[in-house]
């Protein structure tokens, strides 16, 4: 007998190896079902086991039609049985349903997660493990510097701040995929790379020990997962505060950077957050963009430098820093700032002579809560920017605030100290505001 509740659509999770993987009883709900709903593999995987005079549906490319038609069938006192893998609630079809047709219509019945049986293969526990999936449509290869709406960026940034990463694939985004994307941000060296593919069946196959520029090349057969583990601990880098001397800057000019004392209150002033989006307009050394990298590890920074020689000395900054989430553009704002995602924070440490253009698109463009942190040494461009901003700022959307920053440093003479003064520096705030709560 099927000990089953009426009105309840049966999800049923299953591995590889088909009816073996399944309870007596839960074979028995499956045998006497009128509707059967599964994706092509698994129906063609228990098809012998499907009553002939059942009605069977392949979900493939059609999982929009599930809920309307499980609460028809259910409606008609029909017994449905909905196939998923493993675990329907671990990446799967589980927490889809509920959240379309509530829980009191789902009898969720997990199996073991293909995610528990390819760590037991090798002997790796998981509990401690990110788990991410990339079993969505057809993202194209990732690309250094490709941002955060690329469908691959969720693993991408697991792999910058996790230890253990198991990965649920697709036929798209293959595990060759995935180390591709490794290589061409340079950290192919810090995992070691597992591929578990078709677990439960006569051909499994666990493919380990193999360097991930070597996976890169290869084929692999469905269904798979990848187990990506840190060869070394995760560093623990400084957040915020980077001392000066530890940027490097332009030579015989050194001192093209926003020195520490002022680069700590304009980041104070950006307001910055996990997530948020971040652009550096006359990016210099890379500073502050890189320093505000660090403090938004979920989130993306788009800087511009116009002056190649600097270009050339903030790349060699982001690379020490070991900073992947940030896109370096060579050129004069505004150019460019069209292709970049509207931003939730924005520094304005450089020019070019375009400030009240840039002011203006950049307040355009500022999502509600956002601020714009802008440096001036100079008394007119100061006062260009206060024109500009009281302009703007007539219908009370926009709020802004000056500060002056007069900075003293200790220098050595003779057996003692005396303090030597940095040039003053005009900080302006300017913020859009959030009529929502921002807590």
């Amino acid at each position: 007998m099927c000990h089953h509740k009426p009105k309840q659509a049966i999800v049923l999770g299953l591995l590889d190896d088909g009816a073996a993987s399944l309870r007596a009883d839960d074979l028995r709900c499956l045998q006497r079902a009128d509707l059967v709903i599964g994706g092509h593999r698994l129906l063609a995987l228990l098809a012998e086991h499907i009553a002939a005079e059942a009605s069977c549906f392949d979900l493939t490319g059609q999982l929009t039609r599930l809920p309307t038609l499980i609460e028809s069938a259910l409606a008609d006192d029909q017994q449905v049985v909905v196939l998923a893998t493993g675990d329907p609630l671990c990446h799967g079809i589980g927490g889809y349903l509920k959240r379309k047709i509530g829980l009191a219509k789902l009898d969720i019945r997990p199996n073991l997660s293909a995610l528990q049986l390819a760590c037991a293969r090798v002997g790796i526990s998981w509990q401690d493990a990110h788990i991410c999936s990339i079993h969505h449509a057809d993202s194209g290869e990732w690309q250094p510097e490709r941002g955060p709406n690329h469908p691959l960026y969720p693993l991408f940034r697991a792999c910058m701040q996790q230890q253990k990463i198991i990965l649920f694939t697709s036929p798209e985004n293959s595990p060759a995929r995935v180390a591709r994307m490794l290589v061409a941000e340079a950290m192919a060296d810090d995992f070691n790379m597992i591929v578990a593919e078709q677990l439960m069946r006569p051909d499994e196959r666990i493919i380990a020990d193999q360097p991930v520029a070597s996976i890169a090349e290869q084929t692999f057969a469905e269904p798979n997962m990848v187990i990506l583990e840190r060869k070394a601990p995760l560093p623990q880098p400084l957040l915020f505060g980077r001392a000066d001397h530890h940027f490097a800057q332009r030579k015989p000019d050194k001192g093209l950077i926003t020195k520490r004392e002022v680069r700590a209150l304009s980041l104070a002033l950006l307001q910055l957050r996990r997530h948020s989006i971040v652009w550096d307009i006359g990016a210099g050394s890379g500073a502050v963009g890189l320093e505000a990298a660090r403090l938004c590890p979920d989130g993306w920074v788009y800087a511009i430098e116009k002056n190649s020689a600097d270009i050339d000395i903030a790349r060699s900054n982001q690379r020490s820093m070991g900073i992947h989430h940030y896109t370096l553009q060579h050129g004069k704002a505004p150019d460019g700032l069209a292709a970049w995602p509207d931003p939730d924070a924005v520094f304005i440490g450089g020019s070019g002579g375009e400030l009240t253009t840039l002011i203006e698109l950049i307040i355009a463009r500022l999502k509600p809560g956002g601020h714009l942190v802008m440096n001036f040494v100079t008394v007119e461009n100061l006062a260009s920017a206060t024109a500009c901003v009281q302009a703007i700022a007539v219908d009370g959307d926009i709020c802004w605030s000056l500060t002056q920053m007069q900075v003293s440093r200790s220098k050595p003479i003779l057996q003692m100290h005396r303090m030597a003064a940095e040039n003053p520096v005009w900080i302006m705030d300017v913020s859009r505001n959030d009529h929502g709560d921002s807590a």
